[in-house]
């Protein structure tokens, strides 16, 4: 059983950064999808970077440029840098995990797939103008 446990939320002004971690423990497979998503109040949950076992990496349109995502395989933690923060990033952060044979990563990416089962508490990122 995969477990994940984010943190690194906080607060900052617009055009700060933030960095966010989330350690994942327990089995990790060896083919996987790794992501971030958030969820601001009134809003449908967003994907915003996710980065597989081969380390392809995938933005949504909103933070690409701005954000990278990142893991470090030695103690299977998942990063996400923030940089060029805007008010509308203003969010419960969520990183997830979920198996992803290579058959299925070359049909959708892990950004879009959906299926993701193990997911973190969430850590709350604010951005003041």
């Amino acid at each position: 059983q995969v477990q994940m446990a984010e943190s690194g939320g906080g607060s900052v002004q617009a055009g700060g950064s933030l960095k966010l971690s989330c350690a994942a423990s327990g089995h990790i497979t060896t083919d996987y999808c790794m992501a971030w998503f958030r969820q601001a109040p009134g809003k449908q949950r967003e994907g915003v970077a996710s980065i597989d076992s081969d380390g392809t990496t995938v933005y949504s349109s909103s933070v690409k440029g701005r954000f990278t995502v990142s893991r470090d395989n030695a103690d299977d933690t998942l990063y996400l840098q923030m940089d060029s923060l805007k008010p509308d990033d203003s969010a419960m952060y969520y990183c997830a995990f979920r198996s992803a044979p290579r058959w299925v990563r070359s049909q959708n990416s892990c950004l879009t797939m959906g299926g993701y089962r193990v997911w973190g508490q969430g850590t709350q990122v604010t951005v003041s103008s």
